[in-house]
């Protein structure tokens, strides 16, 4: 059974940095494509960012040019570097995973809350 788990998430001030991580755990097939997609109360789930294991990435509209994707050597672990963040930012964000063969795995969400 393929686990994803998210850590890293917490308080920041507006213009503050995080650093997220997501590990899979229960394969040993590489994750053909690492992302992450956020929350915010009483709003549609947005696509944040993507890794692919070609290394393509890919970004939000909303997040280009502060956040940062990228993702372990050998492992199923991708990280998301947030600078610059604002209030907005503020949500649960998820972690997904896509393995051949499998459906898309999501992790439970970690935190982040940006306020002054």
């Amino acid at each position: 059974q393929v686990q994803v788990v998210e850590s890293g998430g917490g308080l920041a001030q507006p213009g503050g940095s995080l650093r997220l991580s997501c590990t899979a755990s229960g394969t040993t097939s590489s994750a053909t494509a690492m992302g992450w997609w956020r929350q915010a109360p009483g709003k549609d789930r947005e696509f944040v960012a993507r890794i692919l294991i070609n290394g393509y990435t890919d970004y939000g509209d909303s997040v280009k040019g502060r956040f940062a994707i990228s993702r372990a050597n050998g492992k199923n672990t991708v990280f998301l570097q947030m600078n610059d963040l604002k209030v907005e930012d503020t949500a649960v964000y998820l972690c997904k995973m896509g393995f051949t063969g499998l459906p898309p795995r999501w992790g439970q969400g970690t935190q982040v809350t940006v306020t002054s």
